[in-house]
């Protein structure tokens, strides 16, 4: 009896599956009847649509999109590292605690820090966790500091991280493209907690008033953030450390060689000075006696913000990328520096405004106004010469912004080439640009009817 029991419901949950589906399943699929070698044909085809570091040049300012060298990939994918479980006990890993151990010792050599975690596993992750310890800070001190100032040059990932950790955000005018003193000076308070700052900022302008800075936001008892996105532009040559930096976050994935965008991965480590390390999530690593172990006698820390050690493989290659480079670093930033300048001064040669024109560092910004063309146009067009496009429209402050990052890899002749084709571009008919791209597979999508008809739900995209 049971079993006849059994094979009625059976019976009755599939008639009631089969309803639920009825005008969702497809009947027939058109699967086309290929042989393996055009399969294989069409997806190395498509493999070959696909554009990286490793295929071109990636001159997307702010993002220090360079090679990363392969040995790194090689060092990252050691079965030794692949293999270690998480939740292995710390005596069975003392060869990670001890990478992890070493390369907080080398961020604090190059960036002037005291002590840093390689928790956060990106830049904004990072800012939000430096905001947390800020947050901290005032409050063990008993003061409830409720602001934090940002320049109108500043990446938007600096406010937003302000927001989620609890504060006010002020924006305060660019003059001639740094920080306006008189400006900062009227909006710090006894509210102030932070002032965030990039230094070279967002137009590879570098602060020349940083000293004169650190003093001001000191002096209201307020605490000097560094974004690290730029640091490709001073390795070796400065520290924000020296120059009064309080807590500084790093991008490994951009300036120490890990291939990055669309997602990951990424690391955002966050360095700080010794009256802030207190406030450092936990774990930290500590070595005695030649052993490595974790530390969560940390009574006044934010806590953990990341699961385990951090996105480790990162990590790692941003290690061994340093032990290569070495005493070399400082050559890294020269070669980022004089090639943002050679290429610059080649773009303002062939009309491209240079908006606060003077020397630059890692990246600088043109812009299209003065030509009646916008960035947009120029933008999709450089992609039919076969190159990527660089950031356009930011920052925010410039109009028809284009913002240029060549990064040290490049050669010149890649630089001449790419100078080259924006020539030929800003020549061409209007016409032309304003249908560009011609040659990809994906032609110009409409602005417009992408404005009025967004599609935000698999039902919009049916509908469409």
């Amino acid at each position: 009896m049971m079993a006849r029991y059994d094979e009625k419901l059976l019976i009755e949950i599939e008639e009631r599956e089969e309803e639920k589906i009825e005008g969702i399943e497809r009947k027939e699929l058109k699967i086309p009847n290929l042989a393996e070698r055009e399969v294989i044909r069409h997806f190395i085809h498509l493999s070959q649509m696909n554009y990286g570091v490793d295929t071109g040049f990636y001159p997307l300012g702010s993002c220090t999109m360079k090679y990363n060298p392969k040995i790194l990939e090689k060092i990252a994918r050691n079965e030794k590292i692949n293999y270690v479980h998480p939740l292995q006990n710390e005596k069975n890993i003392q060869g990670c605690l001890e990478i992890i151990h070493k390369l907080e010792k080398m961020l604090c050599e190059i960036t002037g820090m005291d002590a840093f975690t390689l928790q956060p596993c990106a830049g904004a992750h990072g800012e939000l966790t430096g905001l947390l310890i800020a947050r901290a800070y005032f409050e063990k001190k008993g003061e409830r500091r409720k602001e934090v100032i940002v320049p109108d040059s500043a990446h938007g990932t600096n406010p937003a991280s302000a927001k989620m950790a609890g504060f006010d955000v002020i924006e305060i005018p660019s003059k001639q493209g740094m920080v306006d003193m008189e400006a900062l000076r009227s909006v710090l308070s006894d509210d102030t907690a932070v002032f965030m700052l990039t230094n070279p900022n967002t137009l590879g302008i570098f602060e020349k008033n940083i000293v004169e800075i650190a003093r001001e936001v000191k002096k209201k008892g307020a605490l000097l953030y560094y974004d690290g996105a730029n640091l490709n532009a001073i390795m070796g040559i400065t520290k924000p450390g020296a120059m009064g930096f309080d807590i500084v976050h790093l991008n490994l994935h951009k300036t120490f060689a890990t291939p990055h965008g669309g997602g990951g991965p990424g690391s955002g480590p966050v360095g700080v000075k010794s009256f802030l390390e207190r406030f450092l999530p936990v774990p930290r690593v500590r070595e005695k006696n030649g052993k490595y172990f974790f530390d969560y006698e940390m009574p006044d820390s934010i806590g953990k913000v990341s699961y385990f050690y951090g996105n480790f493989s990162v990590l790692l290659k941003a290690y061994a990328y340093i032990i290569m480079k070495g005493k070399k670093l400082e050559e890294v930033s020269k070669k980022a520096v004089l090639n943002s300048n050679y290429l610059m001064e080649k773009l303002r040669k062939a009309g491209l405004e240079v908006p606060f024109y003077g020397r630059r560092m890692h990246e600088f910004v043109v812009s299209t106004k003065n030509l009646n063309i916008r960035a947009m146009d120029v933008a999709k067009r450089l992609l039919d010469y076969g190159f990527h496009p660089p950031t356009i429209y930011f920052p925010l402050i410039v109009e028809e912004a284009m913002m240029i990052e060549p990064t040290e890899d490049a050669t010149k002749e890649t630089l001449d080439n790419f100078s080259n084709a924006i020539e030929k571009i800003i020549k061409e008919p209007a016409e032309i640009l304003k249908n560009a791209p011609q040659n990809m597979p994906v032609k110009r999508v409409d602005e417009a009817k992408i404005a009025k008809k967004m599609i935000l739900s698999w039902k919009d995209l049916k509908k469409s």
